[in-house]
């Protein structure tokens, strides 16, 4: 099996599918889609991807092509023909959960700062992006870190091993940074990210070391 992911540096949703893939020890080719220079929107890779939406996984396997998208789908594909170790609980009820705290962030924050939103609020109103992103976002990691607080959250976001719900909460915290979010309310989730910073998989696909990682984003 041959997998190939499109991916930008910066691109959250991205961040989650490499985090996964690390997880899994999962060898791929990683190609660039820079988003501020609108290569989602040409035609090649809106043949990979209708909605001109990162990341794309390629799979190359039997004489076959399949390019899947949306990182829930992706992680989930990965889980099940790459099991160990597992980003999924084996009982439905840590399942239910764990599905449930990833998308609060791929449902419930992340939309609110996505690019077409904030581009969107800029050409109406300059300023109005970012003040609209940071309350959104605040407002959301406030549920999450009371999410978190349901007796089942341990070293990480679901027991002691890391799993999909932790592959959403890293992109995100980095995001909110962006966003000059005041993380100190959230001491769960920041106690968790520093859990995860540990791990040489978590590393390996954090933003600032990526292939196309601009040299000023290295050196943070």
């Amino acid at each position: 099996m041959t997998l190939r992911l499109y991916s930008w540096w910066r691109s959250s949703s991205s961040w989650r599918v490499r985090i996964g893939l690390a997880l899994k020890s999962a060898d791929y080719e990683y190609r660039s889609v820079n988003l501020l220079l609108g290569e989602q929107h040409r035609p090649e890779h809106r043949a990979r991807s209708p909605f001109g939406h990162l990341p794309v996984l390629e799979i190359e396997e039997g004489g076959r092509t399949l390019l899947l998208v949306q990182s829930m789908a992706i992680l989930e594909y990965l889980d099940e023909r790459l099991p160990d170790p597992p980003l999924l609980p084996r009982d439905a009820e840590g399942r239910a959960r764990v599905r449930a705290l990833a998308e609060h962030v791929n449902a419930s924050i992340q939309p609110f700062q996505n690019s077409i939103v904030q581009r969107f609020l800029r050409e109406r109103e300059p300023g109005l992006e970012r003040e609209f992103a940071r309350h959104f976002v605040e407002f959301g990691l406030r549920a999450l870190e009371a999410a978190l607080g349901d007796g089942q959250t341990g070293r990480f976001c679901h027991g002691d091993a890391p799993g999909l719900a932790d592959c959403y909460l890293v992109p995100q915290l980095h995001q909110a940074r962006r966003l000059e979010v005041d993380l100190v309310p959230f001491p769960t989730l920041v106690r968790i990210e520093e859990a995860c910073a540990a791990l040489p998989a978590f590393r390996a696909a954090h933003a600032t070391r990526q292939p196309d990682t601009p040299a000023e984003a290295r050196a943070q």
